[in-house]
């Protein structure tokens, strides 16, 4: 059958009507190929978009860990935007789109890999689009060369700790001192084992590793830096996915609550925007995760010139805070995860507070809570799209609000 594209669905494939899908084609693509249950899997393209271009990883057909490199940046860029104005409007909500921060090529600094213990030796990289076979990723054009440069270390891990019947998660971010690496999945810990893999860590420079949720190796501490603080997360805590989309982010928290002499930060992580804000605001910090508030704290305590920050560890969706309790701060800052805070919205909503900057990775979710401030009486001042998933359908959105 022949196609027309008319549009890309949220997972990236091209949409025509029918439904039919069709991986990784554009929208205004006439396609063909053979269609079963809905999805034409292996499509020729007959007349290709203006948009398409030429893939710039050589691992791009047979990996999964990318799914639009074969669109224009500009294309890319515009969809993103597009994903977020969609979400709005179907709240009600129009607004300009201040920009949109795309991070550069080779700029994760985290990832979750899979590797299995082959015959013929370790294999790791990303899973194949919709499939359980791994693509090896040599010349990956989306990792930071330092997580690269980990691969033979890690190979060595797989080589020790694999087993040829399962697959192993390997999630590795990159810190200050070395590589952070956490391994599910493998055998099972002995002594002989631990021993094996802490000499590889400690030969390979890895900083932490972690192997099914025990402490293996320490060649040194794991230290992230937010602002002038130096922290160390616990293991598997969350990250920012580069460097430049964490600036862009921090950024516009920043233009949004500052100046003002008390800001909340709710969902705070390890301080991630705690402790830059720190720098100039006293800064009380709210997470679920005692974890990683105790690592906020010893982050706060050892870094020069920086205000009061206290902490406070509380389910944000079982127990908001309420408007009292928000009325104390002259902003707020809040990035919850893919759910949305919809409740503690509208805590602020009904609080007395009149700046908020909202950052969140879910577009749909966003657009809900977002709804709930202006109904409240705010207004949306500024929105920023930031990229930090290169050549990914994945969205984040960071938002300035504030009361009349």
């Amino acid at each position: 059958m022949q196609v027309t594209i008319e549009r890309l669905g949220h997972r990236g494939d091209g949409v025509a009507p029918g439904p039919v899908f069709v991986p990784r084609a554009l929208p205004g693509e006439i396609i063909e190929g053979t269609e079963v249950d809905g999805r034409i899997d292996n499509p020729k393209i007959v007349s290709p978009s203006p948009d398409r271009v030429r893939p710039p990883c050589v691992h791009y057909k047979a990996c999964g860990g990318c799914a639009l490199q074969h669109a224009s940046d500009e294309f890319v860029a515009g969809w993103k935007a597009d994903v977020v104005s969609t979400a709005l409007s179907a709240r009600g909500i129009e607004t300009k789109i201040a920009g949109i921060e795309t991070s550069p090529p080779f700029s994760r600094r985290r990832a979750v890999l899979s590797a299995r213990r082959t015959k013929a030796g370790p294999l790791i990289g990303f899973h194949a689009p919709k499939s359980d076979a791994i693509s090896r990723i040599p010349e990956c054009r989306l990792l930071h060369p330092g997580l690269m440069n980990a691969m033979p270390a890690l190979e060595s891990l797989v080589d020790a700790g694999g087993s040829r019947k399962g697959t192993l998660r390997i999630a590795i971010a990159l810190s200050q001192t070395g590589p952070d690496v956490s391994v599910t999945g493998g055998k099972p810990l002995d002594p002989i084992l631990a021993s094996d893999l802490a000499r590889i860590a400690d030969e390979a420079g890895i900083a932490r590793l972690i192997w099914d949720g025990e402490p293996v190796a320490l060649v040194a501490a794991p230290v992230q830096a937010f602002g002038k603080a130096r922290v160390v997360p616990p293991p598997g805590a969350f990250l920012q996915a580069t460097v430049e989309g964490e600036a862009a982010l921090l950024r516009e928290v920043c233009r949004a609550v500052l100046p003002g002499q008390r800001v909340l930060d709710l969902f705070a992580g390890c301080g991630t925007f705690s402790l830059p804000l720190a720098e100039q605001a006293e800064v009380h910090a709210v997470e679920g995760e005692a974890a990683m508030l105790a690592a906020l704290d010893a982050g706060w305590r050892e870094a020069p010139g920086l205000k009061r920050v206290t902490t406070e560890s509380r389910d944000l969706f079982r127990r908001p805070l309420l408007a009292d309790e928000l009325n104390r701060f002259d902003a707020i800052v809040i990035d919850p995860p893919r759910a949305g805070a919809e409740a503690q919205m509208n805590e602020i909503g009904k609080s007395g507070v009149a700046r908020v900057a909202s950052v969140s990775c879910n577009p749909v979710t966003f657009a809900r809570d977002s709804q709930i401030l202006l109904a409240a009486g705010f207004r949306l001042d500024r929105l920023v799209v930031v990229d930090q998933f290169r050549w990914s359908t994945h969205v984040e959105i960071v938002a300035g609000f504030s009361r009349g």
